[in-house]
C-alpha cells in the first residue's frame, strides 16, 4: 500500500503537460462522428490540459475529422473512461510518450557532431551553416537576416552559381519547434545541392539558373527549447504582456487574414496569433527579407510536419486563389513524384478546404505579396509517430521530399513570370 501511495505521489509531481518527463503520457486518435462527440472533446479540453497534435486546436475539430491529442499520465484513465462512456471510438497511437521520445534516436550513424541522418541541435546546425558555406564558396553563402527574441542570429543560406539577375526560390524549415524532421530536410536539401551539382542534370540546371534561399530553422529559440526543456514545445519563446504564458505561433503571425480564423487570441494557446501581425522578431525578419527581394523571389516553400500533405493557398479563406488550377496541377504532379520512391501517399489541395481554415500563415502571406508558387509541405508521417518521427526515417523522408521540391523548382524555372 505504501509503495502505491509513493507511486501516486510521484505521478502527481509530473502532473503538468509541460513536464520534461513524458512517462505514461499517451497520444489518442479519435474520429468524432457528430456534433455531440465534438462537444465531448471540447469539454475534455476544458477540464484538463490537452495538447492537440492534429488539428492544432480543439476549436478546429469537426465531425468525421481525424483528431490526434496528447494527455498527461494522470489523466489517461479519466480520458479513456470518458471516451468509452460517451461511445467515442478511439485508439492509442502512442502508448508511452517517453518511450517514443527515446526511440526517435535510432539512427545507425553515431557520428558525433553534424549528421544528415540524425536530429541535430541548434549549435550543431549553426556550425554546419558556416562549414557548408566555407567548403562550397562557389555555391553557398551565408548571411544573417535578423535575430530571434532570445538574441540568436537567424542564418540564411543562399545556394546557386553566381550569375546576373537570377530569380530565386525561398524555402524555410522549423517554423514549429517540435517538428524536428523539418529542419532535417532543409539540411538535406543543401547537402544534395552541393553534392549533386555537376552530376545530376536537373540539380545543375536549377542551380545554374536559380538561387535558393534556405532558412534552416525559423523558430530557433523554440527549437532550442525542445532540446533543453520540453520536446513538445511549438511556439516562439517571446514573453507575452500580462500573461504567464510564453510564445506565439509563428505560422499564425503573418498579415494574411490575421487572427480571423483557426487562431487564438489567448497567449496561452498553442495557436496564439501574437499581439499583432509580425509581432515576433522571427516572422518580421522573414517577412522583411521576402519584401526586400520580392522582384526576384518566384516561389515560397515552407516545410512542416506531420500529415503528408502538400498545401497551397488559401488557408485564411475558403475562396480559391486565382491561380488555383495551376497550383493544383503542380501539387498533383509533385505528389506523384514524391510517391514514386517509397509510395508515400500525400494529399494535396488548398489549405482551408483540404485540412481546416487557419489565418496568418506564411504561405498565404507570400502568395498575397505576389509570390505565385507558394506551397506548404507537411512531411511524414500520418500519426504513428507524429512529431516523434524516428531518425531512421529522416533519409527516406528527405529523399522523397527532394523529388517533389525539385519538380516544383523545375516547373518554376520553366514558368518564370
Amino acid at each position: 500500500m505504501w509503495a502505491l501511495l509513493v507511486l501516486i505521489g510521484a505521478a502527481s509531481v509530473s502532473a503538468h503537460l509541460q513536464d520534461p518527463s513524458f512517462d505514461g503520457q499517451k497520444v489518442f486518435r479519435v474520429i468524432p462522428q457528430n456534433d455531440e462527440q465534438v462537444e465531448i472533446l471540447n469539454s475534455l479540453a476544458s477540464i484538463m490540459q490537452v495538447d492537440f497534435w492534429q488539428p492544432d486546436s480543439v476549436t478546429l475539430v469537426r465531425p468525421k475529422m481525424q483528431v490526434d491529442f496528447r494527455v498527461g499520465a494522470e489523466n489517461v484513465f479519466e480520458v479513456e473512461e470518458l471516451l468509452k462512456e460517451s461511445g467515442v471510438e478511439y485508439r492509442v497511437l502512442i502508448d508511452n510518450l517517453q518511450a517514443a521520445l527515446d526511440a526517435q534516436f535510432d539512427s545507425k550513424s553515431r557520428a558525433t557532431g553534424h549528421s544528415y541522418e540524425k536530429y541535430n541541435d541548434w549549435d550543431t546546425i549553426a556550425a554546419w551553416t558556416a562549414d557548408i558555406a566555407a567548403q562550397n564558396p562557389d555555391l553557398v553563402s551565408r548571411s544573417v537576416i535578423g535575430n530571434t527574441y532570445e538574441g540568436r542570429p537567424m542564418y540564411l543560406l543562399k545556394i546557386g552559381k553566381s550569375g546576373p539577375n537570377k530569380k530565386a526560390i525561398f524555402m524555410d524549415c522549423g517554423f514549429h519547434a517540435r517538428e524536428w524532421v523539418s529542419p532535417a530536410f532543409c539540411q538535406w536539401f543543401v547537402k544534395e545541392s552541393v553534392e549533386t551539382y555537376g552530376k545530376d542534370t536537373v540539380m545543375t540546371t536549377l542551380l545554374d539558373n536559380l538561387d535558393f534561399y534556405v532558412l534552416p530553422v525559423v523558430n530557433i529559440d523554440g527549437y532550442v527549447y525542445t532540446w533543453t526543456n520540453n520536446r513538445m514545445w511549438r511556439k516562439t519563446r517571446s514573453k507575452n504582456a500580462n500573461s504567464i504564458c510564453y510564445g506565439t505561433d509563428p505560422n499564425r503571425n503573418f498579415n494574411a487574414g490575421w487572427c480571423t480564423t483557426g487562431a487564438s487570441k489567448s497567449p496561452c494557446a498553442d495557436t496564439y496569433c501574437g499581439s499583432a501581425p509580425e509581432s515576433e522578431k522571427e516572422t518580421k525578419a522573414l517577412a522583411d527579407f521576402i519584401r526586400e527581394h520580392l522582384s526576384t523571389i518566384k516561389a515560397y516553400l515552407t516545410i512542416h510536419s506531420y500529415s503528408q500533405l502538400l498545401l497551397f493557398p488559401y488557408s485564411y479563406t475558403y475562396s480559391l486563389p486565382s491561380d488555383y488550377q495551376e497550383l493544383n496541377s503542380i501539387a498533383s504532379a509533385a505528389s506523384k513524384q514524391l510517391a514514386s520512391l517509397y509510395n508515400t501517399k500525400y494529399t494535396y489541395g488548398p489549405g482551408a478546404e483540404t485540412i481546416y481554415p487557419a489565418a496568418g500563415g506564411s504561405d498565404d502571406w507570400a502568395y498575397d505579396q505576389g509570390v505565385k508558387y507558394s506551397f506548404t509541405f507537411e512531411l511524414r508521417d500520418t500519426g504513428r509517430y507524429g512529431f516523434l518521427l524516428p531518425e531512421s526515417q529522416i533519409k527516406p523522408t528527405c529523399e522523397e521530399t527532394l523529388l517533389a521540391v525539385k519538380y516544383i523548382a523545375n516547373y518554376v524555372l520553366e514558368h518564370l513570370y
